[in-house]
């Protein structure tokens, strides 16, 4: 993991309209998803159980190598693992090891992850419709894309290799 830049000389304080935008921000995006994560609750499961049914659902097969789940999800591979554990006890995903290679896995979503997407994925879309997208302006949603891209690409691990 990168180290938090250095403070440049002088620091450069947040002015007003900066102040609001990144408190706006901060405390929308904690509201957001503290209530995203209770209404999943109301399902039995997680917004993180959700992500990995998310991710392995769309990929082929309905799988992933666990390091490229763990950047999907944006998880430590460590704290993956122990996450996949403890929903492969719940029934909803397996692993299963790689041809060829005696220390990957792949995550491997089950019949019984794909019932629970199914049953989950109307209230969670029902509840990011609501709480998120009717809150913005249509041309709004191009530029909070890009803004939130760059954000992601500036603090993103960089130099991995594929699959590491």
């Amino acid at each position: 993991m990168a180290d938090a830049p250095a403070p440049p000389e002088p620091v450069r304080w947040l002015s007003d309209d900066e102040q609001q935008a990144w408190r706006s921000f901060v405390t929308g995006t904690r509201r957001l998803l503290d209530r995203l994560e209770r209404d999943l609750k109301t399902h039995g499961i997680s917004h993180d159980d959700y992500g990995v049914l998310v991710a392995l659902s769309e990929a082929e097969g309905g799988r992933l190598r666990m390091a490229e789940l763990a950047d999907q999800s944006v998880e430590s591979r460590s704290r993956l693992s122990h996450h996949v554990g403890r929903m492969e006890a719940k029934g909803l995903v397996r692993r299963e090891s790689c041809p060829g290679d005696r220390r990957g896995f792949f995550a491997v979503i089950t019949d019984a992850g794909r019932a629970l997407m199914a049953e989950t994925a109307p209230h969670h879309v029902a509840g990011v419709r609501a709480y998120f997208l009717d809150q913005v302006e249509p041309d709004e949603l191009a530029v909070m894309a890009r803004a939130f891209a760059r954000m992601d690409e500036a603090i993103s691990p960089v130099g991995r290799c594929p699959g590491a």
